[in-house]
């Protein structure tokens, strides 16, 4: 069962749901809109081994933003901490965002239950496009577990 707004904000009054900072504005009927953080990272190397540790280069997003390429994977992270105590938690694209051709994860959507950490989404793009910190970008639908 996906979680109402009512549901989420009685689970965070209980504490079985944290998310930090909290903005009341980015509650939807049945999910919270994280926001992408300062930082990006990308692969060093062209070809990626899945036998091996690749190492990856992160940088800060500029004031004025930063250009996505098409054929680059990069790894963001959200501005939001969450915790989900009882709940699973989901990270599903908005779709003003895929509008813009960005895909956020690839195969990593869901969370445990117990997850506590930052978001890592998967970001990669079919053209050019733009993106700014701390810009909403992704629903976390909280279901029950």
């Amino acid at each position: 069962m996906i979680l109402s707004d009512k549901k989420i904000l009685e689970a965070i009054e209980s504490g079985q749901i944290v998310i930090e900072p909290f903005l009341r504005e980015c509650l939807g009927t049945n999910s919270y809109d994280v926001h992408l953080g300062r930082w990006l990272a990308t692969y060093n190397d062209p070809i990626l081994d899945a036998r091996q540790h690749n190492q990856i280069t992160h940088f800060e997003i500029p004031e004025e933003g930063f250009v996505l390429q098409p054929g680059t994977l990069y790894l963001g992270v959200t501005e939001e901490y969450t915790e989900t105590h009882n709940s699973v938690p989901f990270l599903e694209g908005k779709s003003s965002v895929g509008r813009l051709g960005i895909d956020i994860h690839a195969t990593a959507g869901k969370g445990d239950v117990g997850f506590c950490n930052t978001w890592t989404p998967e970001i990669s793009c079919t053209q050019p496009v733009r993106i700014y910190a701390k810009h909403a970008h992704r629903p976390v639908d909280l279901l029950s577990g």
